[in-house]
């Protein structure tokens, strides 16, 4: 017996009842005259070929025999013309749970339906998957976004300060022979990295998505050449792969342990580069003084003032009693990274998440850009609806990347501590000052035709979280708007 009539083989009930019409036709035969060589009724025949009753292997030998063909030839698993596949498509299609979920009513095949009209059911019906796939990814990116609001939230409840990576990154440097004080030179961190068994080897044609790569098995931690990587990027990147290595971390699970592995390695290496004892030594001498300054974190450690400012918002609560708040923004005032304990009304979607958000334009983190010259620091107080606030903002202009302000502020009751505390410079950013004009939008609104500034992919445009589209997404409109008026 062949495996085509194994009785263990499942028979598709609905394919051989298209291949018995099929043949029927060809063989220019009614139900009625097969139904008599068989000894079967012609309303059974037709249940039959329409694949809604299974024939038995007998019925299968007699109508192979009444049709002139093989048994195999019945059990042919493909449709024996392209109109019993599209029959046979559109037949499935409807029998798809992705089907039922659009609420359709389910017809009849009849032959008086037109073959481009099954073409066209199977053609959306193939689109189905794609947007389950789509939902599922939605529902995965409210996963990630909601453990991101989680994780913020835990960061501020702890200050921002983890101390048992405190006390692995103070161990590590005791190892190596790290003397105090200083930045990291490239010899400490190679013995950093022997520390924990690893060399590192600096190599051309990195993967473009990847800022290094381990070999566990040879423990070759692999980072782009000095073409591609300074020394200061370097030492960044080669703690934060080793931050994994030095807490433990395993394959992750799922979004909200990556995004834990992720800032716990990047808090090492920061712990590593920025060592708290004389860190906190620099700050208390200078808070004493009315003197903080993120600028000589920076010089001090020869780290990037993001670095330098991310740094002093571990420290800030635990060492010296300040709130703080930390942002990152693009000249927009879109939001890539923030952090606050200081109550600072900080944009928001629905789910807590504020990445994507853009910031008032009263906001230190805007106004910097409109400095005559923005890579300077800009200090300034502003009051919002939550209180009075004083920041520092810097520009960051890192090579072959966009420039990006990083904003580090307090309370106002906090600022006579910091460099620049004394600054005239106070703008109100209370709902009243930051709601829209209603007569600009009069004036503009369904008149102006923004092209939004090119980005790297269309979807950075987007606020996350936002449930509205905007027909300019990316667009500040009321920058437009003031734009046009002046004109």
């Amino acid at each position: 017996m062949t495996p085509a009539t194994d009785p263990s083989n499942r028979i598709d009930a609905k394919v051989l009842g298209l291949r018995v019409r099929h043949l029927r036709r060809q063989a220019k035969m009614t139900l009625a005259d097969i139904g008599e060589i068989v000894g079967r009724p012609a309303p059974y025949l037709s249940q039959l070929e329409n694949g809604r009753v299974e024939a038995k292997l007998s019925l299968l030998d007699d109508l192979a025999k009444a049709l002139g063909v093989q048994v195999s030839e019945l059990l042919d698993p493909t449709p024996p013309d392209r109109r019993s596949e599209l029959e046979l498509g559109v037949t499935r299609a409807m029998a798809d749970p992705a089907f039922a979920r659009l609420g359709l009513p389910k017809f009849k095949v009849s032959a008086k339906l037109p073959d481009e009209v099954l073409e066209t059911i199977i053609g959306l019906h193939a689109a189905l998957p794609d947007e389950a796939s789509a939902e599922r990814g939605q529902r995965a990116g409210d996963r990630a976004r909601l453990a991101n609001a989680d994780l913020r939230r835990e960061m501020r409840e702890a200050n921002n300060y983890y101390g048992h990576i405190e006390m692995v990154a103070a161990d590590t440097l005791k190892a190596v022979g790290y003397p105090g004080n200083g930045p990291l030179s490239e010899r400490l961190l190679t013995s950093v990295a022997a520390h924990f068994g690893f060399t590192i080897e600096r190599v051309r044609g990195m993967p473009r998505s990847a800022r290094s790569v381990t070999d566990q098995r040879r423990r070759i931690i692999y980072i782009p050449d000095r073409d591609g990587l300074t020394l200061r990027a370097a030492r960044s990147v080669v703690l934060q792969t080793l931050g994994h290595f030095a807490l433990d971390h395993r394959t992750t699970a799922d979004f909200a342990d990556y995004l834990r592995q992720r800032i716990e390695s990047n808090y090492f290496a920061a712990a590593v580069l920025l060592p708290a004892e004389a860190s906190v030594e620099l700050l208390e001498r200078q808070k004493s003084e009315h003197d903080i300054s993120i600028e000589d974190l920076k010089e001090m450690f020869y780290v990037s003032y993001e670095t330098a400012a991310h740094r002093f918002t571990n420290l800030a609560t635990e060492y010296l009693e300040i709130p703080v708040h930390f942002l990152r923004t693009d000249s927009e005032g879109v939001i890539g990274k923030a952090y606050e304990n200081d109550g600072i009304p900080i944009p928001s979607a629905a789910d807590g998440t504020v990445e994507g958000q853009r910031v008032p334009r009263q906001w230190g983190t805007r106004q910097a850009w409109q400095s005559s010259d923005s890579f300077l620091l800009h200090y300034q107080h502003t009051t919002t609806d939550a209180g009075d606030y004083w920041c520092v903002t810097y520009i960051e202009n890192a090579t072959g990347k966009s420039p990006y302000a990083i904003t580090l502020g307090t309370t106002a009751e906090y600022a006579k501590f910091f460099r620049g505390g004394d600054t005239i410079r106070h703008l109100n950013a209370r709902r009243t000052e930051t709601e829209l004009d209603p007569e600009l939008l009069e004036r503009w609104t369904d008149v102006a035709w923004p092209s939004a500034a090119q980005r790297s992919h269309v979807l950075t445009a987007l606020p996350a979280g936002s449930q509205e589209f905007t027909p300019f997404p990316g667009v500040d409109l009321v920058d437009v708007y003031r734009f046009l008026d002046r004109q």
